[in-house]
């Protein structure tokens, strides 16, 4: 079923792709998994910025050789970079959702300053949204993004945690409440602040079972000021902005499952093939071809659902809202099918499957945990996709 949903074009572009992660990501694959090597991390950013891939999103952008760039291609190299290493991918993937909201929402200057750098990989972005009470639901958080007229810049005042790109990034995102006199929902902002802004700080990165090589950390603001031209969208449009983020994010991370996925299936299918036992390959035993049918099949079911949910987001016909349940899907099968297969593909290789000698599958193991967390957790997609399904009742979380 691979590649049903593409195009040509498409199909082409992945089998580029292929090749220029071959170049330039699997030879520093190890050194960012083993040593958290932030300098190999870069060396790739910057590759990927000179060869245009980091501004799929962005038609105006875009200098290379697709016809309609769009998310299906940025969920392709999504794919295809965490099959190889998904720490990698996801230091790109919080870069580009950096990248979406300054080319959509911010004023030119701001946007010109902060936006080239990212997307021709010269810097890295991140998201300020997760804070120490506020996960899933983050129009509860507490950050707040004050705007002081007598100086005509925005004061941010707030503590963020889990945060991709924390400290290494030269550009962050900020989400947080500018008006607490009414619902979350209609007094939250996003603004853009600059590393280099004083007032902001990152106490801590935390050390993760899995993903490493990704840099994830804290990020305290006090009493942080920004020019007041440094506000995505309208003041109080931050939720709304953020939905939107949330939609493209959430189909980025189909991409992300999908390609840990088949590189755990790949893994199996080929030990299964290989090693004997009890006079018999091992794959003629029906519970190891019974899983891996099922490996199979939900590899497939997740790949029609995310290049679903892109084409879809391409093609610009449906709303933020209405696109929120193909994208919440997507993003439910995927990281749920990366978490079976990476299972399973430990569960066929035994005690191979456990080493770092044998091969990457305790890898994939360890990284794809994170998937039904990250952007959303597989309790919180269900209950958007079925609030899409009950639109005259409002259940509750």
């Amino acid at each position: 079923m691979e590649d049903y949903l593409l195009d040509d074009e498409a199909r082409r572009f992945r089998a580029d792709v292929r090749d220029f992660l071959q170049r330039e990501l699997v030879p520093r694959a190890e050194a960012i998994e083993d040593r958290q090597d932030w300098a190999a991390v870069q060396a790739v950013v910057r590759a990927l910025g000179q060869a245009h891939y980091l501004t799929l999103m962005f038609p105006d952008l875009y200098a290379g050789a697709l016809s309609a760039p769009g998310l299906v291609h940025a969920t392709i190299l999504s794919e295809e970079a965490a099959a190889v290493n998904y720490a990698f991918e996801t230091t790109i993937a919080t870069a580009t959702s950096c990248a979406y909201p300054l080319h959509r929402y911010a004023q030119p200057a701001v946007r010109a300053r902060y936006l080239d750098g990212i997307v021709g990989g010269r810097e890295v972005g991140a998201i300020c949204v997760t804070e120490p009470e506020v996960g899933s639901d983050s129009a509860g958080m507490a950050t707040r993004i004050e705007f002081d007229a007598h100086r005509n810049e925005w004061v941010i005042n707030g503590f963020k945690r889990y945060i991709s790109n924390a400290s290494v990034a030269d550009t962050y995102i900020v989400y947080g409440i500018s008006n607490p006199a009414v619902p979350s929902r209609k007094g939250m902002s996003a603004v853009v602040v600059p590393k280099e802004t004083p007032g902001i700080h990152f106490p801590r990165c935390y050390t993760f079972m899995g993903r490493r090589g990704c840099v994830v950390g804290e990020v305290v603001f006090e009493d942080c000021r920004v020019p007041a031209d440094h506000l995505l969208g309208q003041r109080d449009e931050g939720f709304r902005i953020m939905l939107a983020m949330f939609n493209f994010e959430r189909i980025i991370l189909g991409g992300s499952g999908l390609g840990q996925a088949r590189a755990a299936f790949r893994i199996a299918a080929d030990h299964a093939q290989r090693r004997e036992s009890f006079g018999q390959k091992l794959g003629c035993k029906q519970l190891i071809w019974d899983r891996i049918a099922e490996m199979s099949w939900r590899i497939d079911a997740a790949e029609l659902l995310t290049y679903r949910a892109a084409r879809l987001y391409d093609a610009g016909r449906l709303s933020p809202k209405a696109l929120m349940k193909p994208a919440s899907m997507a993003k439910l099968v995927s990281t749920e099918t990366a978490i079976f297969c990476a299972d399973a593909a430990v569960q066929i290789l035994g005690g191979d499957g456990l080493t770092k000698e044998y091969g990457r599958a305790e890898q994939l193991y360890r990284d794809a945990r994170a998937l039904t967390i990250v952007g959303g957790t597989s309790e919180m997609v269900k209950y958007l996709i079925a609030c899409s399904d009950l639109p005259s009742l409002k259940p509750n979380l």
